[in-house]
């Protein structure tokens, strides 16, 4: 993973926004791009006006399909079959870059090696797309000039996520649509800072500027910088803090902006813990599900009350200016964490968010050249690494940050969790156009309320007829984790077997029910795919 991961800019996307217009082909899997990048959308639509061909790979009957040339619907959970099935066609069929993959990559006789039994007509029986549809697919996508892939958490969210972007990658580079303009690898990023808390080390094996804690000169840079003595241990991702808690492990919680108790799976197993934890601080703009179990709350200031920077899914990083006064007792997310380090007994005297981000320039050599004056009008994208450089429209132009791009091909492994006889439903979750994330600013919006009020969980009419439910009947629905009750939509967006719920609404909880099993390398949870029961209520 690591030679790759690295080229691909740890997650970021490979191109910009505006070079999605002028793609010849666009693949878009795992991402309903309509209700959760609904500007992005606009520009695939765009596209397609424009000529691009449009493939939409996703289980549900998104909006998006009405716009498609070729919606494949493959069953949730079979991602790396359908692509390898795709890369099995673009190899047979000679599509395949030689030139690209001869000069700019490596380990292509793996790809060739694994692909081999991907023939179409087996990815069918694995996918339940029809095998023509997949040799459709691979020419659509293969004979494009430029050809550019959107993808977000339909793909990431499973045990096997970093094998399906590693899939993706191998694709992308097989068809040498990595370095050049209106193609690339193009995660769609969940929230509106995930890239820049990402860029600035809110994970547990970096620092800011993917700069590993365990690599010894990068310890002594920022143990010099900081002027303290840094740790080289890697520390846990968020489901393993809350193992760690019921473990004993973990004392205390410090949760900025987030609210676990609502987006994280198994929720009866993180409302455990945060009962459990000896001390929990939450810093929020609203009293959140998660604040209710805290020690202490502290006030935070939303987007508009204070000055900063958001960094986006293209690495844009875009200036924020204070339009009012902090309401209230609020402070900016820094001003609150500097108070609390003072009180700690250490010295930091920071005076702006301005200061700050001349520091992230000397510390993080991505974000080298990047400061509020230069970013005053425009924003700029990452890798700028000085003050003379314009920023980066698109990653990887004549040779990949590792050298050669390295294929990493990946076996098709089933979900987690498969329907049986207790639970014979696969439920999948995902987002709602009028809300965001666990409605903790949405859900106090009385015009997205009115929207969209409830959560409404889509069954299709096959199943809801076999056990005599119809539009707005509330059922229970259950897993092996927890239950919920929840109204019903019936609707053709999903098909027979398949239900979906959003993870809005704290009434009907989706992630009481959802799988807490990992991907072993990034850690993300199956959210995308478990087995679930559903009664009439």
């Amino acid at each position: 993973m690591a030679g790759l991961a690295k080229s691909f800019g740890s997650g970021a996307m490979t191109n910009s926004i505006d070079e999605i217009e002028g793609a010849d082909a666009i693949f878009v899997t795992g991402s309903n791009t309509t209700e959760a990048h609904p500007v992005i959308a606009y520009r695939v639509k765009k596209a397609k006006q424009n000529g691009s061909k449009l493939i939409v790979a996703d289980p549900r009957k998104i909006d998006l399909v009405k716009y498609a040339d070729l919606w494949l619907q493959q069953k949730p959970g079979t991602d790396i079959a359908l692509l390898n099935g795709l890369m099995h066609v673009i190899i047979r069929d000679d599509l395949l870059d030689k030139k690209y993959i001869q000069k700019r990559t490596e380990n292509f006789e793996a790809v060739e090696d694994i692909m081999e039994k991907y023939d179409p007509e087996h990815v069918a029986e694995i996918t339940g797309v029809p095998a023509e549809d997949i040799v459709k697919a691979a020419h659509m996508y293969g004979e494009a000039e430029r050809a550019s892939i959107l993808y977000a958490m339909g793909i990431t969210q499973h045990t096997s996520g970093t094998d399906n972007v590693l899939s993706i990658a191998c694709l992308a580079m097989l068809t040498g649509n990595v370095g050049k303009e209106n193609a690339g690898v193009n995660p769609l990023r969940g929230q509106n800072n995930v890239q820049g808390a990402c860029d600035l080390g809110a994970l547990p094996n970096v620092y800011p500027g993917y700069q590993a804690v365990d690599d010894e000169e990068v310890n002594k840079k920022f143990s010099e910088a900081w002027g303290v003595e840094l740790s080289d241990e890697v520390g846990l991702t968020v489901t393993e803090i809350f193992d760690g808690i019921e473990e004993d492990e973990v004392k205390a919680l410090y949760v900025m902006g987030e609210n676990p108790v609502l987006s994280d799976p198994d929720s009866n197993h993180i409302r455990e813990a945060l009962e459990q934890v000896e001390f929990l601080v939450v810093q929020d703009i609203f009293m959140s599900d998660t604040a209710e179990y805290a020690d202490v709350v502290l006030p935070a200031a939303s987007f508009a009350e204070k000055d900063g920077t958001f960094t986006n899914s293209e690495r844009k990083v875009q200036k924020l200016d204070q339009v009012i006064e902090p309401i209230g007792e609020s402070k900016s997310d820094w001003e609150i964490l500097m108070e609390l380090a003072n009180r700690l007994g250490h010295d930091w005297d920071y005076s702006s968010a301005s200061e700050i981000m001349d520091e992230i320039a000397r510390v993080s050599p991505i974000y080298g050249g990047i400061s509020y004056e230069r970013i005053e009008e425009e924003g700029l994208q990452w890798p700028c690494p000085d003050y003379d450089h314009p920023g980066t429209k698109y990653l990887h132009k004549g040779e990949f940050s590792r050298g050669l791009g390295q294929f990493n091909p990946a076996e098709y492994i089933p979900p987690a969790e498969k329907p049986d006889e207790d639970y014979p439903y696969v439920l999948t979750t995902g987002r709602r156009l009028f809300h965001f994330h666990t409605r903790t600013m949405s859900g106090n919006s009385p015009g997205l309320e009115e929207q969209y009020s409830e959560e409404l969980m889509e069954i299709s009419l096959a199943d809801a007829q076999r056990m005599e439910i119809e539009d707005g009947d509330r059922v229970l629905v259950s897993s092996r984790r927890g239950e919920v009750e929840s109204k019903v939509t019936v609707t053709d967006r999903v098909p027979e077997g398949l239900v979906f719920m959003s993870f809005h609404f704290a009434e009907s909880a989706a992630n009481v029910l959802t799988n807490p099993a990992l991907d072993p390398v990034a850690k993300i949870p199956e959210y995308k795919v478990c087995a679930v029961n559903i009664e009439k209520s």
